[in-house]
């Protein structure tokens, strides 16, 4: 498409990973008279958070009662594996073990019943006996047994959706990056490499560039976006029976990652990981990574040193972790004594687009902002993969709010 070309609709979606896609499908689901536009920058759908994780539907037990989380996670497992179903996509209900191996991870275990309670998740207590007979791999004082967790493929998920929305009579454009967003009143224009488009309304779903989109929207997010690579290794075949549950570590409370654990995959596979180290490149996902642009913007946050100077100790953990293989291994044979070193062996890394505050604080919550005729979605770490159907469906919300406002859409009957 010519540069000079201007491409027309009235909602457009930028963004191919799981998000985008869950919002284009519903709204060209619940708007069949609509045109909608899915952009995304890359070759290929999925090809960064949703294709670079450990494809678990979280059943909700970690967040905060009342959160968006809490409640978008609970809900999005239940439409996921309903949507695998009628999409005939494959998915296992494995369930998840939460060990705790130390006295402190056991203090941490009771508050995350407390949790599961608040949230009403089915769980059951294990003590290291009933441990021991449900997992004769895994070590630990005690483990709450978390009934709903499953896995699935979000690549296949996401693939779905696109294919669905583009059957509904969506279009979608690839290779699409965008470069300006300039909006008015009465539309939006976007310049992109494959050429101008002009929209009523615009989503945002743009993962590790999303305080950059809704900056070009002339948005003031009041936070940045810090990468954390997540580094995974693969256990070979032999251990492919090693566990028949997904098992996790108890997680610290203060930070939005859940630790080293074992992750059956869809595939028959065995993962172990992912770490959280700082990354000085958005989408590094090589050994080595770094960006000149990426790093320069972290470094000028205010919020960037704040952060790094209230978890300095937890950082120079991880980094030792990804540096040294062995200081990795012992993170999970604390609760897998099992597995050795030569047993760790490479697989694809992916990278967390994690919020950050002014004040040098990890973002939680899931994060919406928007302008007169936008919604950008800020931040939206795991589950953000499990609760993409109410994610969707919450912007969808947010955009008839401004529908209503601007009159020009009726996004309501």
């Amino acid at each position: 498409m010519p540069n000079s070309h201007l491409f027309d609709a009235d909602i457009i979606v930028v963004g191919g990973g799981i998000l985008g896609a869950s919002t284009a499908m519903q709204l060209k689901m619940t708007y069949p008279k609509l045109s909608i536009v899915l952009l995304e920058k890359e070759s290929k759908i999925a090809q960064h958070q949703t294709g670079r994780n450990s494809g678990v539907i979280h059943a909700g037990v970690y967040y905060e009662p009342g959160s968006l989380k809490a409640e978008f996670c609970r809900q999005g497992a239940f439409d996921m594996m309903k949507f695998c179903n009628q999409n005939k996509i494959k998915y296992q209900n494995c369930g998840k073990l939460i060990v705790a191996t130390n006295e402190d991870e056991l203090a941490g275990l009771n508050k995350l019943k407390s949790r599961c309670d608040d949230n009403d998740i089915k769980h059951q207590w294990l003590d290291a006996e009933q441990l021991s007979i449900k997992e004769p791999a895994i070590s630990g004082l005690a483990a709450l047994k978390i009934e709903t967790s499953s896995i699935v493929d979000y690549q296949q998920v996401t693939q779905t959706m696109i294919d669905n929305f583009v059957e509904w009579g969506g279009q979608y454009w690839l290779d699409c990056e965008i470069k300006q967003i300039q909006e008015t009143e009465q539309n939006i224009e976007l310049s992109t490499k494959q050429g101008r488009f002009k929209t009523k309304y615009l989503v945002c779903c743009a993962g590790l560039a999303s305080d950059r989109l809704a900056k070009l929207a002339g948005l003031d997010p009041k936070c940045q976006i810090i990468p954390f690579k997540g580094e995974y290794y693969q256990l070979p075949e032999k251990h492919n029976q090693l566990v028949k549950h997904l098992i996790y570590p108890v997680p610290d409370a203060k930070l939005p990652f859940l630790g080293i654990h074992l992750t059956r995959m869809i595939d028959g596979s065995v993962t172990v990981g992912p770490n959280a180290v700082l990354s000085f490149k958005r989408e590094g996902y090589g050994n080595v990574n770094f960006s000149w642009q990426d790093t320069s913007q972290m470094l000028k946050f205010a919020g960037f040193w704040k952060l790094l100077w209230r978890y300095l100790s937890a950082g120079a953990t991880e980094l030792k972790n990804s540096w040294v293989k062995s200081a990795y291994l012992k993170q999970v044979q604390k609760y897998c004594p099992s597995i050795v070193l030569s047993d760790l062996k490479p697989y694809p890394a992916g990278v967390r687009a994690q919020a950050v505050s002014e004040d040098g604080k990890l973002i939680h919550d899931f994060i919406f902002t928007s302008s007169k005729r936008s919604v950008h979605v800020i931040n939206a770490p795991s589950p953000a993969a499990t609760s993409s159907l109410p994610i969707g469906r919450h912007i969808i919300e947010q955009l008839k709010t401004l529908t209503e406002q601007q009159e020009d859409i009726d996004l309501v009957s």
